[in-house]
């Protein structure tokens, strides 16, 4: 009597059969940061850009910019919001076109995984970087520049909800901004110069008061100046609000630019996210 076999499942299939969506997402999360750990230079311009350049700016500068408010204090609040936009914008939008470009977002659309799991991946990634950046400048900010952490619930809770949005409004946006680039070196070449043109003028490197008013409108269109806004609502004074351009933080304005921007960014990556390179159709 001859018996018959039927043929092994796929690996990848009979996996994603067994393991849960959660822990789909926790895996693809983890590989993701593993992979972003390898490369030394991501690493050391994610984590380290920001720290050099307060190092850098409080060497310089050590005047106040308002009773209190000395310019490095100032100057932190927009590192944390140029460091966040850097793992989340910056990043996707540069290494999401050499994957497209070397093939594995071909190989991942051919496999059993469901699609949602490599976006998700990319967000815990992000968040998980995301946390440690901000971290470690708040602890240098604190240990070397005197920057008063926030002393009650509530600037902890506007610093959470500012982040978030401003994070996820990031996020989305590098994803979407990663179809633009044709080829994998294009990716740096269309994000950076976007990304520092923004920085220079949202207020992070200058006061954003002192920028000429055509800057500051077309900075107002974009996430990062109410990120950067919105983080000095925590950790300024109140009365710094008064120096604002419109005369207060607008933490209502913030939040309704910011998840304005989520919805816009979303959409964007619905109609605009590829797969493949032009040229493989």
């Amino acid at each position: 009597m001859t018996t018959t076999t039927k043929p092994a499942a796929p690996l990848a299939a009979t996996a994603a059969r067994r393991v849960g969506p959660v822990a789909l997402g926790l895996r693809q999360g983890r590989l993701e940061i593993t992979q972003f750990l390898r490369s030394r230079e991501s690493v050391v311009f994610t984590m380290g850009f920001p720290v050099i350049m307060i190092l850098i700016f409080a060497a310089i500068f050590n005047d106040e910019i308002a009773p209190g408010v000395s310019y490095t204090q100032y100057f932190i609040t927009g590192m944390i919001a140029t460091g966040l936009m850097t793992v989340s914008f910056q990043n996707l939008g540069i290494w999401i076109p050499i994957e497209r470009d070397r093939g594995v977002l071909k190989r991942y659309r051919g496999t059993p995984m469901p699609k949602w799991v490599y976006f998700a991946g990319k967000v815990i990634m992000v968040v998980a970087i995301g946390v440690v950046e901000t971290v470690l400048l708040l602890a240098v900010s604190a240990a070397f520049f005197d920057l008063g952490l926030p002393a009650t619930a509530g600037r902890w809770l506007t610093f959470a909800w500012v982040a978030v949005l401003g994070v996820t409004a990031c996020t989305l946006c590098g994803i979407a901004i990663s179809s633009l680039a044709r080829t994998a070196r294009s990716g740096s070449a269309v994000v950076t110069p976007l990304a520092l043109v923004l920085q220079f003028i949202s207020g992070v490197f200058f006061v954003f008061t002192e920028l000429p008013t055509w800057m500051q409108q077309v900075a107002a269109l974009f996430p990062l100046k109410w990120m950067c806004q919105g983080l000095r609502s925590v950790f300024l004074p109140e009365s710094f609000g008064a120096q604002e351009a419109g005369g207060s933080f607008e933490l209502g304005r913030v939040a309704l630019v910011l998840g304005a921007w989520c919805v816009i960014g979303l959409l964007l990556c619905l109609t605009t996210f590829r797969w493949t390179t032009r040229r493989d159709g």
